[in-house]
């Protein structure tokens, strides 16, 4: 545990930043609650009104609710998101096509898609695939070399060699490695977070940033706009700019009922001098490094990559950074030294998931893990609210004898997530999948391990929000020399778990499992 009397340059600078009740109240925020809670008024309101002519127009709106029926069946939606959609369009025709149709058009995010399309083929040659590290991975294990080829095909992801990786168990541990290297930061440092929130952590690694910053270092922190919701004052990257910090918000909250509360930047980042990366579930908060208990012990996972594999890290960052840029040119970053680890084992492919494309990559890869394994694919996950191509992944890898574990947290943080996590637990039982409860607290690691050879630490929850509706990222592991610590890992774990049996479920309280059946019909809207 850090010492909590640590009285940091960057607590002090910002302390001010802090919000009580009375200042979300009558700051941006509740400007913004308050809008946005007048605007769903207005729309029912409206929807009430009209629904008085309603059974003079019942014919048309039966014509119309088989129409959207006969489209959705055929469509290439999410045959799981299709059912929600019937069930909505079902029970209310007018409204529920009008809400498809306004979520479809995606009018918040036309412009967006184009920059980032733009963006990916701008770039997309930045990084090549050296023939010789593929060729020789495709003569070792040619399933893995045929998913890298995918992974490469969906966006820069290159295969990497020379590329060492050491893997984090707890949140406190990437945490003190995180500050050493930051301390020794020569010419830049990114740091790309989903959340990032006031307090010891993040006061300490502000300290060090602001230092960095006044000497010359090229500082650059982008956080999503969730943030501004309940943790940080709209002008906090102004604040950090007075610092000598660039600092970026991925898409602010807006006051107009958008789809724009989807496609959160989910991922964590961390890049030094395009030699060191940082990657995993680990926020910028307090609770993750159990400085602060919020649902009981707080579980994580991170890796550190050190070599040749950093180089798609920095393009990542720097693809994001760029959106609201009408010019990109990330070759500067990519020229400096990777200082190749060629004593490094294995292969490592860092990729990034994006929700604005027709490749699901974060699904596709742990559904190809799942589909290749031989003898265990072992998981650490904190939310499980799965499609039906997910879950028919999972329970055939148990069907066909691989043992498939997942650990989920035994305290939740979200009670709707928790509950139709639970949803699933029949089903996936019967077909002969392990599951297991964390029961000292909260696992939010993400991760993946399988036969002891191949792995995946990053951001990718098995929730539909991390598998559909987020920008997310990963580090693919393939013969590195830390997988057999993150299955020891997953072992210590899984000692702390108690086990999920069919009595269980049976014995689950029934507001638990009527909130899962119930909120089951529009998890994918979630």
């Amino acid at each position: 545990m850090l010492q909590k009397d640590y009285k940091s340059k960057g607590l002090r600078l910002l302390k001010k930043g802090q919000k009580g009740m009375i200042h979300a109240i009558f700051s941006r925020f509740g400007l913004i609650l308050l809008l946005f809670i007048v605007q769903v008024l207005i729309l029912f309101g409206i929807f009430i009104r009209f629904e008085e002519f309603l059974p003079h127009i019942f014919g048309g709106s039966v014509l119309l609710s088989v129409g959207m029926v006969i489209y959705l069946l055929n469509s290439q939606i999410n045959p799981t998101a299709k059912i929600t959609w019937l069930i909505v369009i079902m029970l209310l025709p007018v409204f529920g096509v009008l809400l498809f149709i306004y979520t479809q058009s995606d009018i918040g995010h036309r412009a967006l898609k184009v920059r980032v399309d733009e963006i990916i083929k701008e770039t997309k040659k930045c990084i090549l695939q050296q023939p010789q590290v593929y060729e020789r991975l495709l003569e070792e294990n040619a399933g893995v070399a045929k998913l890298a080829h995918y992974m490469h095909r969906s966006g820069c992801h290159p295969v990497y060699d020379n590329t060492s990786v050491t893997y984090f168990p707890l949140g406190e541990d990437k945490f003190e490695e995180m500050l050493r290297q930051l301390e020794a930061a020569e010419h830049f440092i990114f740091m790309e977070y989903f959340i990032v929130d006031e307090g010891l952590m993040w006061g300490r690694v502000l300290e060090i940033l602001a230092d960095k910053a006044a000497a010359g270092v090229d500082v650059r922190i982008m956080y999503d706009g969730a943030c501004e919701f309940a943790l940080l004052p709209h002008d906090y990257p102004r604040r950090l700019n007075a610092l000598g910090i660039k600092c970026k918000m991925f898409a602010p909250l807006s006051p107009f009922i958008s789809t724009h509360y989807n496609y959160r930047d989910h991922r964590k980042i961390l890049v030094i001098d395009g030699h060191t990366a940082f990657n995993g579930g680990v926020n910028l908060a307090d609770e993750y490094i159990n400085e602060i208990t919020r649902f009981g012990h707080w579980k994580d996972t991170a890796v550190m990559l050190k070599g040749e594999a950093v180089r798609s890290f920095t393009l990542m960052f720097l693809q994001m950074w760029g959106i609201d840029e009408r010019e990109i040119d990330p070759s500067g970053f990519l020229s400096y030294p990777a200082f190749p680890r060629e004593e490094a084992k294995g292969y490592v492919i860092p990729y990034g998931d994006c929700p604005l494309d027709n490749d699901k990559l974060g699904e596709r890869v742990y559904m190809d893990i799942l589909n290749r394994s031989l003898r265990y694919v072992h998981i650490m996950t904190p939310y499980l609210i799965l499609d039906g191509e997910m879950e028919t992944a999972l329970k055939f890898a148990a069907e066909r004898g691989v043992e498939v574990t997942l650990i989920l947290p035994g305290i939740p943080d979200k009670k709707i997530p928790y509950a139709l996590a639970k949803t699933h637990y029949a089903s996936l039982l019967e077909s002969g999948v392990k599951i297991y409860e964390y029961t000292p607290g909260f696992v939010h690691a993400k991760v993946f391990v399988s036969d002891s050879r191949e792995a995946v630490v990053g951001t990718i929850n098995l929730d539909y929000r991390s598998l559909y509706h987020h920008f997310e990222c990963a580090t693919y592991m393939y013969g590195t020399d830390c997988i057999a610590k993150i299955e020891e890992d997953f072992q210590d774990t899984l000692a702390r778990c108690r086990q999920v049996t069919m009595d269980t479920v049976r014995r689950e309280k029934w507001p638990v499992k009527l909130t899962g059946l119930l909120m089951k019909a529009i998890a994918p809207l979630m």
